[in-house]
């Protein structure tokens, strides 16, 4: 077993303002994605520009952060919202979604591609190869504030988590995931995207490995208290949430490869 470092999940205290590490994390995801976007834009023949960029991170953070919270609530929370709609603009309690961040974001960047007359697969291809900076960053801030744990183990890497009340030896599945979903994520969407790909296919290569990569990662991250499995006593809800984006993920990169050749 490994020690878990017991980090204050409150990275500053200033009077009656607090400062948390997850808040930071999510800084550090878009002050990332922005520099590396800015970077990608440079390459770019001219197709984007540096307010571009400024304004796509603003529109994917607003994406992340009201679908992030919505697909919570309608996703994790219904039976509560039903009883408490209120709780929907709780954002202080906690709790955000990938999966409603996704549909956030990909809200946001239509509303962006329709300002800049934009194709939207060409934005999605853009700026798919930034998310996982974002993704890894969150996990991160998972860890530090002791949420999100894995199963209960008996690898040498297991951890006790101090808010876990059974105490158990468990997976950090939020490293799993910070390693999955942030580094190999990003690295096979930064090399997939160095040439020129047919469009759809970045977007489509994001989809298939964050699908792939979280459903192999819900079996070792504990499933919601108030959820549990869903069918077969290892079906979760991220699972059933993920398996579309897999599905999905593959059409893209097939009709992608499909309408490039059409297209020569």
């Amino acid at each position: 077993m490994i020690d878990y470092p017991n980090i204050d999940p409150i990275a500053v205290s200033l009077g009656p303002l607090s400062v948390h590490w997850y808040g930071i994390m999510y800084l550090i995801g878009f002050a990332g994605a922005y520099l590396l976007g800015t970077y990608r834009a440079k390459l770019s023949s001219g197709n984007w520009t540096k307010d571009q960029m400024s304004d796509v991170i603003f529109y994917g953070a607003m994406g992340v952060i009201l679908g992030g919270r919505i697909g919570y609530i309608l996703f994790y929370q219904f039976e509560g919202l039903l009883s408490d709609p209120l709780s929907l603009f709780r954002i202080w309690e906690g709790g955000m979604s990938f999966h409603g961040g996704l549909l956030g974001v990909i809200v946001a960047m239509l509303l962006f591609s329709r300002r800049y007359n934009k194709h939207l697969i060409d934005v999605t291809d853009f700026i798919a190869p930034l998310v996982p900076i974002g993704l890894g960053a969150g996990r991160v801030g998972n860890f530090i504030g002791g949420e999100l744990w894995g199963k209960a183990t008996e690898a040498s890497w297991g951890m006790v988590f101090p808010n876990d009340p059974s105490q158990l030896v468990r997976h950090p599945s939020q490293l799993y995931q910070f390693v999955l979903e942030g580094i190999v994520l990003f690295v096979i969407l930064w090399f997939f995207s160095q040439k020129q790909k047919p469009r759809y296919c970045v977007s489509g290569m994001f989809l298939l490995f964050y699908g792939l990569f979280r459903i192999v990662v819900e079996f070792f991250r504990q499933p919601d208290a108030h959820i549990g499995y869903l069918a077969f006593d290892w079906l979760t809800q991220g699972q059933l949430l993920s398996l579309p984006m897999v599905f999905g993920g593959v059409a893209l990169i097939l009709y992608g490869y499909k309408s490039s050749s059409t297209a020569k």
